[in-house]
């Protein structure tokens, strides 16, 4: 984009569009399309299509980075969360046997907190029944 409207405003008698171009690549399009990305000062087109190539594999590769680093932040989330169900489930069933699927749904959707009072409840309730009493 920016290779064709250097050839578009190649004529010398154009300063004043091409810096008006070049500051709105640099203050208006490149931040809308790449929040919180540093954009360099640049003082002509040229210079901007040098920066967007220069730049664009080291972005890229943060980007990259970042969604990979969020997915394993996710992923742990979503294990840890798993793990504690299974767990819950685990000591429901060898304490009061066989879980109904309603049991099993109902401990998966819950929050931690929520499956902390119930695992709490285990040790003290005699019917399964208890330990979902009041909520």
């Amino acid at each position: 984009m920016v290779g064709h409207l250097i050839e578009w405003l190649r004529e010398p008698e154009l300063p004043q569009i091409k810096r008006a171009f070049t500051e709105w690549l640099q203050r208006v399009l490149l931040p809308g399309r790449m929040p919180g990305v540093a954009i360099p000062e640049v003082d002509d087109l040229g210079e901007v299509r040098e920066m967007l190539a220069n730049r664009v594999r080291e972005w890229t590769r943060s980007w990259v980075e970042q969604g990979m680093q969020q997915g394993r932040e996710q992923g742990r989330e979503q294990g840890l969360q798993q793990g504690e169900a299974l767990f819950l489930m685990r000591l429901l069933e060898k304490r009061y046997g066989e879980l109904p699927a309603f049991v099993r749904e109902r401990v998966e959707a819950a929050s931690q907190e929520q499956r902390l009072c119930w695992a709490s409840r285990v040790f003290t309730s005699d019917a399964l029944e208890e330990v979902f009493e009041d909520d």
